[in-house]
């Protein structure tokens, strides 16, 4: 075994890193200290994340089995970009929350998104108010250098704004915001801030708080959020990374029509991103195999779709191209595996090989015991596993007499493979896919 030279690990992380595996959830904090693998996909999706600092735009499919690691890379992904100075806006698909509807679900989706805002300051979301005020801020300091009136200056920065579709409103909006800031209006702030998170539901609402004659609406979801990139650049900021989740809950709608005009949509959006017609925005979107291939429901179906989503019929047999808009996440290996659980083992210590609770040998013994419990099975969807591996170590650090040799021949360890039809029936319920902790199969 050659592990990793050990990290410190401060407090605050190890405690919410132990907590998360051991409830079967990705940590939404300290990712880096557990990653495995994964290189060549971090490494496309960085130059991505470059190409929108740029002006460029990008969008990539993250495609994985169930338990491949898709929630965790795309975490791991929005902390590089916000590392680069992106502004990040993420939210899962569910029945009530998608990319296009009629009936609320739209904007739902938009709405949670845009929740979730972060900044490098501000990582657990919640970055909107702040995003404008730095705009407010840098364009009051710019009036003063240039003895010109505040709002002139507002107006000069958001003409570009103005260009896209509905961006005119949005201008109106982003400069009442100004004047509650100049006139200690809270209330006009406050409106201001619901309209652009799209918490408006009705035009009459909008125009009696804030003179405009529009909303974001499930109409115009993704012409809003290249608005709002455009504010972000505006804002001094490299740009603004979308990211949506358990894009599964798409292929599961029953009704054709509304697949195909989430399919139209995300057509949309691949559309701009590969021909140059938007600047400053990426998409990153996650999503099982069959959402992407299956030709009755998946993007499959949609023959444009299928056209510029296609893979490289030469990566074959061994051979990647991380080029293309899909990129398709492999297994963890059983290396990778024991590399995960030397990470974990280092963060129970916080960093401190002299606290190891149990030496490289446990580790072997561990992943032996797991093989001949459930087969390859064990590094392929570890949920199971790397809770049972945290649990062990638990039970060492607080009852300092036991043995790992002797717990280790008692865990009861089953394959993690999801129950088709109790995944189909969850997952319509909770609007998931059921890939939380099987996520850790990417690590550092």
């Amino acid at each position: 075994m050659n592990p990793s030279t050990p990290r410190l690990v401060k407090a605050k992380d190890r405690d919410t890193i132990i907590q998360a595996l051991a409830a079967g959830v990705v940590p939404r904090m300290g990712l880096s200290h557990i990653q495995v693998g994964r290189a060549a996909e971090i490494t496309a999706l960085v130059r991505d994340i470059d190409r929108i600092s740029d002006g460029g735009a990008g969008v990539r499919f993250v495609i994985g089995e169930y338990g491949a690691g898709k929630t965790f890379f795309a975490n791991l992904i929005r902390l590089i970009a916000l590392e680069r100075k992106c502004v990040t806006v993420h939210a899962d698909l569910a029945p009530d929350r998608r990319i296009h509807a009629s009936g609320g679900q739209a904007r739902a989706l938009y709405s949670e998104a845009i929740r979730n805002m972060a900044t490098r300051t501000k990582p657990d979301g919640g970055a909107l108010a702040a995003v404008i005020e730095r705009l407010v801020t840098d364009s009051v300091k710019e009036a003063a250098d240039r003895k010109l009136p505040v709002e002139n200056v507002i107006e000069q920065k958001l003409a570009p704004i103005q260009e896209f579709v509905g961006g005119y409103d949005f201008a109106v909006v982003l400069k009442a915001y100004w004047r509650g800031s100049e006139n200690s209006d809270e209330m006009l702030k406050t409106s201001a801030l619901r309209w652009l998170r799209g918490e408006f539901s009705t035009k009459t609402e909008a125009r009696q708080a804030l003179g405009v004659r529009s909303i974001i609406d499930d109409d115009n979801v993704y012409d809003s959020l290249k608005s709002l990139a455009c504010l972000t650049r505006l804002a001094g900021y490299a740009g603004l990374v979308v990211m949506f989740d358990e894009m599964v809950n798409i292929y599961k709608l029953q009704n054709s029509q509304a697949r195909n005009q989430n399919f139209e949509e995300i057509l949309r959006i691949v559309n701009d991103a590969l021909q140059g017609n938007t600047t400053g925005i990426g998409f990153v979107m996650c999503g099982t195999p069959e959402f992407l291939l299956d030709t009755r429901r998946g993007l499959y179906s949609y023959e444009a779709l299928q056209s510029r989503l296609s893979e490289n019929r030469f990566a074959a047999n061994g051979l990647v191209d991380y080029s293309g808009p899909v990129i398709r996440l492999q297994s963890l290996t059983p290396e990778d595996l024991l590399v995960l659980l030397s990470n974990i083992r280092n963060v129970f210590a916080g960093g401190d090989p002299t606290k190891f609770l149990v030496p490289d040998d446990a580790l072997t013994a561990f992943m032996d015991h797991c093989n001949r419990r459930i087969g390859e099975a064990y590094f392929r969807t570890p949920r199971t596993t790397v809770r049972a591996f945290v649990q062990m170590l638990a039970v060492l650090e607080q009852n300092p007499g036991a043995r790992w040799q002797d717990l280790i021949g008692g865990i009861q360890i089953a394959p993690d493979a999801p129950d088709i039809a109790a995944t189909e029936e969850t997952t319509q319920a909770a609007g998931g896919e059921g890939d939380d902790l099987t996520s850790l199969r990417i690590g550092s």
